[in-house]
């Protein structure tokens, strides 16, 4: 590791992966934290997910959303991928001093109608304010609680044969912070697919023992996401280039950017592997909710090359697709 944190360790690739493996993980070791799940199953009368965030995205609004609807939609879908049913939500400001009133009366509103659509409270909070020059505006930390309605779910459940499935276009968050960042969105463009995930997961929970995992690949992207499914295992991911929904705009956009669908986060889409015989009625599931509606199964578990994930080209090639190395897009979450 580097004598310096630099921005590939938030990247939510190879850098990520190192600093909880070597520093993290060893300091803090235990059963819930060693899942490295997006959410801790934790024991108790009746069992809880527990999961916290922080959101730096820059800029603070972006088309499709503001650092406070994704404060919360990023903690709700942790939590409903990792078997819950959201509840409760802490909320935390760090603002820089200067920072706009009207701005976070924005944010503020924001936050309050996502939580209420996913029905779960703000029950408990912190503020900190920072002189100016020193904090970028505003940064959230969330918490979130919720109670464990699927358990079980994990990547040891995996199995050779089972489909992947993709609840919708990819990369359409990275793409849109992105463009809004460097001022080259134009009317029509882009939108992120900030969005809770809660309803959509639930929908999945009643598939039972078929339902073997879920994660929102979020940073990293779905590139990423699969890797971390397969990596040191005996199983192999195989994508077909031509199933995974990529709308126009994203891939005109990344072509621009220099930037790869696969490896842009989503903050508002589910990847879930599911056995071979409860595929279509795992699809039908997501496509009959409108967050669900482009859902499309891209892949399936093979024993090809363990530990791999294979992308079929559309030219008929095979291309390997390993985690995000470096940084390719910081402040997007």
């Amino acid at each position: 590791m580097e004598e310096i944190i630099t921005l590939d360790y938030g990247s939510g690739g190879k850098k990520t992966s190192q600093l909880i493996e070597e520093i993290l993980l060893p300091a803090f070791q235990n059963d819930a934290l060693g899942a490295l799940s997006d959410g801790a199953v934790l024991s108790g009368e009746e069992k809880l997910v527990f999961s916290t965030d922080s959101f730096v995205v820059n800029p603070l609004f972006f088309p499709g959303g503001n650092i406070g609807k994704l404060s919360v939609c990023g903690t709700v879908n942790d939590l409903s991928v990792s078997g819950g049913i959201p509840k409760y939500l802490s909320l935390s400001f760090i603002l820089e001093e200067g920072f706009p009133m009207d701005s976070l009366k924005k944010i503020v509103a924001s936050i309050r109608d996502t939580a209420n659509s996913c029905g779960v409270q703000i029950v408990t909070g912190d503020t900190k304010v920072v002189e100016r020059g020193k904090g970028d505006g505003i940064y959230i930390n969330t918490a979130g609680i919720g109670f464990l309605r699927c358990p079980g779910l994990g990547t040891d459940r995996i199995r050779e044969g089972d489909a992947v499935l993709l609840s919708g276009t990819a990369g359409d968050h990275s793409t849109a912070v992105m463009l809004a960042r460097d001022g080259l969105l134009s009317e029509g463009g882009v939108v992120s697919d900030c969005q809770p995930l809660h309803l959509l997961a639930q929908k999945l929970f009643e598939l039972g023992p078929a339902l073997r995992v879920l994660r929102d690949p979020t940073r990293g992207g779905i590139a990423t996401t699969l890797n971390e499914f397969v990596e040191n295992g005996p199983f192999t991911i195989e994508l077909e280039e031509e199933a995974i929904p990529v709308k126009p705009a994203v891939a005109g956009a990344c072509d621009i950017l220099g930037l790869d669908p696969l490896y842009c986060a989503n903050e508002g889409k589910l990847l879930a592997i599911v056995s071979a015989d409860q595929a279509q009625e795992a699809l039908a599931r997501m496509r009959s909710l409108p967050e669900g509606a482009d859902a499309a199964i891209i892949g399936q578990v093979s024993t090809k090359a363990p530990g791999r994930v294979l992308l079929k080209t559309s030219f008929g090639g095979t291309r390997i697709l390993t985690k995000l190395t470096g940084s390719q897009l910081p402040r997007i979450c």
